[in-house]
Formats: structure tokens, C-alpha cells, sequence
């Protein structure tokens, strides 16, 4: 082969892996954005899931403290019913 064709040649190799160096620069930005993505609504997901969290504890306490009160009612009410003859 003679070298201006041989030239032309890696010239020609030379502009596809320029090509495909910046396809992957693209798909790594468009990667690096997914993930940022992802990430974030990880963190809005974990955040909203812990005051779920915090609102059910809450709620669970609240009940707890309702039964133990209407409890201690029923009891209060059968000490009354048995001090009755």
C-alpha cells in the first residue's frame, strides 16, 4: 500500500476513535445524571420514609395511651360492680 492510502487510513481510524471517545463522554454524562438522579430521590424517599416513620411512632404512642386509659376504666368499673352485693 502506498502511504498517502496508508495515510488516509489512520487518519480515517483516527477521526472513529475520536468519534467514539466522544460518544462515551456522552454516555458517561448521561450515566453521571442518572445517577445523580437516583441519588436524589433516594434521599427524598429515606427522608419522607423516616418522618413516616415518626408520625406512625407517634400515632402508636397516642393509641397505647388510649388503651391504657380505657383499661384502667374496665378495671375500675369491675372493682365498682364486685364492691356491689
Amino acid at each position: 500500500m502506498d502511504p498517502i492510502g496508508e495515510l488516509e487510513l489512520l487518519r480515517a481510524r483516527v477521526g472513529e476513535l475520536e468519534q467514539r471517545i466522544e460518544h462515551l463522554r456522552v454516555s458517561r454524562r448521561v450515566l453521571m445524571n442518572l445517577l445523580e438522579k437516583v441519588e436524589r430521590e433516594k434521599v427524598a424517599l429515606v427522608r419522607h420514609l423516616e418522618k413516616e416513620n415518626v408520625r406512625l411512632q407517634r400515632d402508636n404512642k397516642r393509641f397505647a395511651k388510649w388503651i391504657f386509659s380505657k383499661n384502667r376504666e374496665i378495671v375500675e368499673l369491675q372493682e365498682k360492680m364486685e364492691s356491689f352485693p
